[in-house]
């Protein structure tokens, strides 16, 4: 059985579609956790202390693999710093800001900017190839983004409505693109080592959101079920989705992996519908299968 488990592990772990959609719907289970915390503890706090989890995760099973690896880590010091600081730190703080000031439905459309932003900054930054077909793709991806943001009802465009919150939003979605084109140039050691790295960045610079929403006055700290939702937050939004888009982009770089977020909000309403109860719509089937269209057509255009 140890060795067929072993097996199996290094299956999933090689196999790039596997592990971004393991990281995607961990991503998209945070959509859920997010709702869930809401009056169980603050944005802010819950940023900070899903991160103190990770640490504590990282001190059990990863000690030795961090100590065994600490030179490349302190070589690379200013590099990992700012990657945790930009793709972990940056991105949540200004996405849950973001939520202060805009609606749900905004924050889903301009989510699906990441995709378009990351293939423009690997081709800005790398020079990769960016191919009409994949363009075509990201469309079509988008296309079911925007289907599930819009519930399926295209009267609701005419309310949308723009402000200080969807610059926050954007300006969060470039943070994360931002972030995957660079992990092209990752250093060379081991995922579990610089995603331990980022994680530290992630626990100090955090401090900082933290420091500001208890001066404001507006900490809240968790009840037990926001314990139960930092506790989720912490495992698999941050370890487990992280540790398999890094995997992913190291397979097959970051244009291709970043195709994969649009599976985010598919994911998330598909949860929210086992988790919550929130009913199934023809749309939501509409486009899951639009987002899995643009992958296939991004795979097939692939250089």
């Amino acid at each position: 059985m140890p060795a067929f488990l072993s097996r199996l592990g290094q299956a999933i772990y090689g196999n790039p579609y596997i592990v971004l959609c393991i990281a995607t719907l961990c991503w998209s289970g945070n959509a859920i956790a997010g709702r869930l915390a809401v009056g169980e503890v603050s944005p802010m706090t819950l940023t900070f202390l899903r991160w103190v989890g990770v640490a504590l995760v990282l001190l059990v099973f990863a000690r030795r693999t961090i100590k065994a690896e600490w030179p490349a880590l302190r070589a690379n010091l200013g590099y990992v710093i700012g990657m945790g600081t930009v793709g972990f730190t940056t991105f949540n703080a200004l996405f849950y800001l973001a939520s202060h000031f805009t609606t749900a439905v905004n924050m889903g459309i301009l989510q699906g900017s990441i995709p378009i932003l990351v293939f423009a900054l690997a081709l800005a930054w790398h020079g990769t190839r960016v191919t009409p077909t994949q363009i075509l793709a990201v469309i079509i991806g988008l296309s079911g983004v925007a289907i599930v943001a819009i519930k399926g009802d295209l009267a609701t465009i005419r309310h949308l409505t723009f402000n200080s919150g969807d610059l926050l939003i954007l300006a969060a979605c470039l943070a994360y693109a931002s972030y995957t084109a660079l992990l092209q140039n990752r250093p060379r050691m081991s995922g579990l080592a610089f995603f331990a790295g980022l994680s530290g960045a992630a626990l100090v610079s955090s401090l900082v959101p933290f420091a500001v929403e208890a001066g404001l006055g507006q900490v809240v700290w968790p009840t037990p079920a926001g314990w139960l939702v930092v506790a989720y937050v912490a495992l698999f939004p941050s370890v487990v989705s992280q540790l398999m888009f890094i995997r992913g982009v190291e397979l097959i770089g970051p244009g291709r992996a970043g195709i994969f977020v649009n599976l985010i909000p598919v994911f998330a309403s598909i949860l929210a519908i086992l988790i919550l109860g929130e009913p199934f719509h023809p749309y939501h089937a509409l486009a899951l299968a639009l987002v899995l269209g643009g992958i296939f057509f991004a795979e097939r255009s692939k250089p």
